[in-house]
């Protein structure tokens, strides 16, 4: 069986999660500053991590919340598939957001990806994140329906984003 670029090193492909906890008027978010070969260092990102063998996009949320937060998912939505191209690199992200969960959040270091924090969703767009974030960031604020967004990168430049089909940068 021939899997072409799936299994192609130099042309890596994987699946990952990203989700969103919201509370009120904030989104949890995950400042990534804890490893240094990272490509989202020093970035504010959502909580959420690549698959592991067998697992479903929902299998790979809820363990990778609970990893990273210490918390329980009970109530998502998934809200969209980003493609996200940098370098040679493809990394198909299921999104989500979640309102509702059970558990005690962890604190201070017991987070290996960075520091946990709520933050406003007025002040999202204030913080170092990726500008194709910023995109999806105002579809989740309009609740525009299941969406696919393709963004590609130069390093830290956003070159084309592809909405539904339809180029918008």
């Amino acid at each position: 069986m021939n899997l072409g670029a799936f299994m192609d090193p130099e042309f890596p492909i994987f699946s990952t999660t990203l989700c969103y906890l919201e509370r009120e008027d904030a989104y949890l978010m995950l400042h990534r500053i804890k490893k240094q070969d990272d490509y989202n260092h020093d970035k504010w990102v959502g909580v959420g991590g690549k698959f592991e063998r067998f697992e479903s996009p929902e299998d790979c949320l809820v363990r990778e919340v609970r990893e990273e937060t210490g918390l329980t998912l009970t109530r998502y939505r998934a809200r969209g598939l980003l493609t996200f191209v940098w370098g040679n690199m493809t990394e198909f992200i299921h999104l989500y957001t979640a309102d509702r969960w059970e558990g005690e959040m962890i604190r201070g270091d017991a987070c290996a990806e960075g520091e946990l924090q709520w933050v406003q969703k007025s002040e999202v767009q204030t913080l170092p994140i990726w500008e194709g974030d910023k995109l999806f960031f105002r579809l989740l604020e309009e609740e525009h329906p299941y969406f696919s967004l393709k963004l590609v990168y130069d390093g830290d430049t956003l070159k084309q984003a592809v909405l539904d089909g339809n180029r918008i940068v």
